[in-house]
């Protein structure tokens, strides 16, 4: 049962710094107790594969995530080079994140169309099918360590896109808010969140006991620093929980021991194992990693 699965801790790196900075990061994240660093895809932030492996020379045991691709940017059959390689130099320590892209500003500065969402789910489909297939050639090189591949991590929230990581992935990750046509992200409740949970579950049929979900936090925080945040989110967030923000599955609010339990209950309720937390709040969310460990 998914309930039973043990947990899983990523941050997402985001922050472009010095070489020496992005090596103290990993190394803290691995101290800290985190299972997975992971790297976001946009313009303005590090390049996710050299930062990985770089990430990979830093550490010891952490596994190394693309968290996610901004697949649209991507021709497959060189994307299937840059993660084989990527999995050679890391031993075999790749996940493969992957997401249809949403951020339209970012299209028109990489002078990329930015198409339907309908379309841009395609392309991810066809990506993935293609990375699985020239992983599973032997004439194709150079050759992942991890057979038949990294795992898969699929991100998203509408129908077509969930559907897409129900037939593929081995991680279904869930973003915790709707997008709109111009980007723009509308932060989804408690019963959105069950919505799209369910929808899965029923995409994924008899793969559902075996496949991980996992959940992006967006802010770890202590109660007293709530209603700044409130105040700055106010116009993303669904007007039934303004008032009980600590219901919103993408916040962790307390202490160590709140968060702890509240994570308990994300699997409870929603089967939400693989947790991933921003690197802004790293610190705040590593003494909850004992307790649920």
């Amino acid at each position: 049962m998914t309930a039973q699965r043990a947990f899983r801790f990523g941050v997402n790196m985001a922050i472009p710094t010095s070489r020496g900075k992005w090596v103290e990061k990993c190394r803290r994240a691995e101290e800290l107790g985190f299972d997975v660093i992971g790297v976001a895809d946009h313009l303005g932030m590090p390049a996710p594969f050299p930062a990985l492996i770089l990430a990979a020379e830093a550490t010891e045991r952490v596994r190394l995530n693309t968290f996610v691709l901004n697949t649209p940017f991507y021709n497959p059959v060189l994307l299937a080079r840059e993660v084989a390689t990527a999995d050679q130099f890391t031993d075999g320590r790749v996940e493969l994140g992957l997401g249809a892209g949403y951020v339209k500003a970012e299209f028109e500065a990489a002078d990329i169309p930015f198409l339907a969402g309908g379309r841009r789910v395609d392309h991810l489909e066809h990506t993935i099918t293609t990375l699985k297939r020239l992983f599973v050639d032997p004439d194709h090189q150079p050759r992942t360590v991890q057979r038949p591949g990294p795992p898969l991590l699929v991100a998203g929230w509408g129908d077509k896109l969930l559907t897409v990581a129900a037939e593929h992935a081995d991680i279904v990750a869930f973003t915790g808010a709707s997008t709109g046509v111009d980007g723009a992200l509308q932060i989804a409740g408690p019963e959105a969140m069950a919505d799209r949970v369910a929808f899965a579950r029923r995409a994924l049929g008899a793969r559902a006991a075996d496949t991980e979900f996992n959940l992006l936090v967006q802010r770890v925080l202590p109660h007293d620093e709530l209603p700044a945040l409130l105040a700055e989110l106010g116009p993303v967030l669904p007007a039934a929980v303004a008032e009980q923000p600590e219901k919103l599955p993408i916040l962790l609010i307390g202490s160590p021991a709140d968060i702890a339990d509240r994570v308990r209950d994300l699997r409870t309720r929603y089967g939400f194992t693989y947790i991933t937390v921003l690197e802004s709040s790293m610190e705040a969310f590593a003494p909850a990693i004992p307790l649920l460990r």
